[in-house]
């Protein structure tokens, strides 16, 4: 099995998400993780679930879960489609929430580590900043309480 395909399997990516190039580097301890999808792909309309065309695509990093001591990410082209109904909109990813710069495995990582030591801690334990944490914290939490 290549690296491609154990990283595609690990994500739980499903067709047409796969991973298509690996970067590791050891100096810098990061594991980069390039997702792509085929050429003619179709992707659900955020609105009405119609499959559609990819109008255009735009880049995006999201921060994943260490892979060891490693920091991981993962970069993908993520589509808008054009639907005929609604014109053009972008899609969601199944790996992240809409505007996160992280992955949804890392955010509830962020969250689990919280309900146990203060925020800073968890902030210098991943690589990142309390603020980026606190925005996650603030999603959640009313999310959590109006149910």
């Amino acid at each position: 099995m290549v690296p491609e395909e154990l990283f595609s399997l690990a994500l739980g990516l499903v067709p047409p998400w796969l991973v298509d190039h690996v970067t590791f580097t050891v100096e810098e301890k990061r594991l980069d993780l390039h997702i792509n999808f085929p050429k003619g792909s179709r992707f659900a309309c955020s609105v009405c679930g119609e499959e559609c065309p990819v109008h255009d695509t735009r880049d995006h990093t999201w921060r994943h879960m260490d892979f060891f001591q490693h920091e991981a990410y993962l970069h993908a082209r993520v589509p808008r489609v054009k639907c005929q109904e609604h014109g053009v909109h972008q899609i969601s990813v199944p790996w992240a929430r809409e505007g996160s710069h992280f992955t949804l495995l890392f955010e509830a990582l962020i969250m689990t580590l919280v309900r146990e030591m203060p925020v800073l801690t968890v902030a210098r334990l991943v690589g990142e900043t309390d603020t980026l944490l606190w925005r996650v914290i603030d999603h959640y939490v009313p999310e959590a309480r109006t149910r």
